[in-house]
């Protein structure tokens, strides 16, 4: 289980993070959800002990990730949105760089891989943006890691790859292990994501199961509009409204409406998930 207790963070004088807590349990998929600027990525390199906190503490089992033990390196990949094009072959990356993480599989890498349709043969300085994302992605997930933080995943892959890295997020991370998605593309993402974190500068706004919002929260698609409505949405065929679930009745959670939401009534949101 991950630990954060009263965590900020600033660059010089610009404070990111501030007073952030909350656990992320193991054997789920966080979606982690925020504006533009409230430390999603800042959030996930400290997880992985690239930044130092200018105050509180990350636990990861124990294990304080800024000390960097190699213990915990080896169990752990870090995915940054922006990769590199390294002058050298898929194949030729992934078998000099594996040796890092205890866990890895060449022939797992290839696989994966092949899932992507991508060569491994290929220099990888010479493929386009998303096929060079899927190399990467293939490569965290034959790290066979315990802890996956991957930062907008998604942005540079088609329509297909898209349904590719769903579908390979789901078959290739153990039953046990901690994955945290940062994402703006929602929609891409919102069939596998559950916990759902959303994040604030100064606080988290909400870190429920998907099961925990539906009790909570209803999401309506139908014509007739609801007064208590905390968001809507017109749409061609009626409406998306979210309101407080006062009956107890299961609906769909739709994660941008759910975003939507919690931003525009922030305290009655987090009144109703204390």
């Amino acid at each position: 289980m991950i630990t954060i207790d009263n965590l900020a963070f600033s660059y010089g004088p610009l404070s990111v993070l501030e007073n952030i807590s909350m656990r992320i349990e193991p054997g789920s998929i966080y979606g982690l959800l925020g504006e533009n600027g409230v430390g999603k990525t800042t959030l996930l390199t400290l997880l992985c002990g690239l930044k130092k906190p200018l105050a509180g503490s990350i636990d990861i089992d124990g294990r304080d990730p800024i000390k960097r033990q190699p213990s915990l390196l080896a169990e752990l990949y870090y995915l940054p949105d922006e990769v590199a094009p390294v002058n050298a072959s898929a194949y030729s990356f992934a078998k000099e760089t594996g040796v890092f993480w205890k866990g890895f599989s060449l022939e797992k890498f290839v696989e994966v891989l092949h899932g992507f349709e991508v060569d491994e043969n290929q220099k990888m300085n010479a493929m386009s943006a998303g096929q060079l994302k899927k190399t990467y992605i293939s490569f965290a997930l034959a790290c066979n890691a315990r802890y996956y933080f991957m930062d907008e995943p998604t942005n540079g892959l088609d329509i297909p790859s898209k349904a590719q890295f769903r579908s390979a997020i789901t078959r290739y991370t153990a039953e046990d292990s901690v994955v945290v998605i940062s994402t703006h593309q929602v929609r891409d993402l919102e069939n596998i994501i559950d916990p759902v974190i959303i994040l604030d500068k100064e606080e988290v706004l909400l870190n429920a199961s998907l099961e925990e919002i539906s009790s909570k929260l209803f999401f309506d698609y139908g014509m007739q509009i609801n007064p208590d409505a905390l968001y809507l949405e017109r749409t061609p065929g009626g409406t998306i409204q979210v309101y407080p679930n006062s009956t107890g009745e299961e609906s769909k959670v739709n994660i941008e409406a759910l975003f939507n939401a919690v931003h525009s009534h922030k305290d009655v949101v987090k009144a109703l998930f204390q």
